[in-house]
């Protein structure tokens, strides 16, 4: 009977650590972008960026600039230097919308994400990047980690219940 608590108690605690909501924090907010948002350009910029209210992390951060066209416009990796990230841009070409999407990590490690839009009032010369939504490197499931971690703590616990008996 000993053994069964055991493992109970453990199935128990595992399905809680995965489930259990995580604390609130704060998180970075982005206060300022260039160029602003809806602001109406006869020309594109060379690149765009958001000012966020906190420093952020330098891995994993993206920025994309996509055209009324549907395509890329942004060029080159994300750059974040202290709370400010940013991107390159291709000279842009047709009129309308364009719109910027990132995705920063915060000091405190919560992924931020978001968007806004520049309007090109001019047609430019630019030459689009790929089409937006073609295929890129997806975000690692977390449920094979929850499930090893589960398995570690069954055999764990059932090495602990062989011991005792």
């Amino acid at each position: 009977m000993t053994v069964l608590r055991v493992l109970l108690a453990t199935l128990l605690c595992a399905a809680v650590s995965v489930i259990a909501p995580a604390p609130a924090g704060a998180h970075a907010v982005r206060i300022a972008t260039e160029p602003a948002v809806d602001a109406l350009l006869d020309s594109g910029p060379p690149q765009v960026s958001a000012t966020f209210n906190e420093q952020l992390q330098t891995t994993f951060a993206a920025m994309t600039v996509v055209g009324p066209d549907g395509n890329l416009w942004s060029s080159g990796d994300t750059h974040v230097q202290g709370a400010i990230a940013s991107v390159a841009l291709r000279p842009l070409g047709p009129v309308g919308a364009y719109t910027v999407n990132y995705r920063v990590t915060s000091a405190d490690s919560h992924v931020v994400t978001g968007s806004w839009t520049f309007h090109l009032k001019k047609s430019g010369t630019g030459t689009p990047g790929p089409p937006a939504g073609a295929p890129t490197a997806g975000t690692i499931p977390w449920w094979p980690f929850a499930a090893a971690g589960a398995l570690i703590a069954l055999v764990a616990a059932l090495g602990l219940a062989r011991r005792r008996t």
